[in-house]
């Protein structure tokens, strides 16, 4: 059920240690595929990588339940705004 998988994901995130965290930006981070080497540094990878395929995999999702009939608008697709 979505309210669990969203309680758990949160409790997930809430119990990780800051600390564990610290230099993560200069982190190396080594991605291995048949036939593919992909080396970065955690900024690098955050930037080039994590979120190119977030967006991605976020876009091609919402295009295909848009194509399947689900209404759904740019609003549903950009989520809270945080105003002031």
């Amino acid at each position: 059920d979505r309210e669990e998988t969203v309680r758990l994901s949160l409790a997930f995130v809430e119990a990780a240690d800051p600390a564990a965290f610290e230099g993560a930006e200069t982190r190396r981070i080594a991605l291995r595929f048949p036939g593919v080497e992909l080396d970065f540094e955690g900024a690098g990878y955050l930037t080039s990588f994590a979120l190119p395929n977030f967006q991605f995999h976020l876009a091609m999702a919402y295009a295909i339940l848009r194509h399947r009939g689900v209404e759904l608008g740019k609003r549903d697709y950009l989520g809270k705004l945080a105003l002031v």
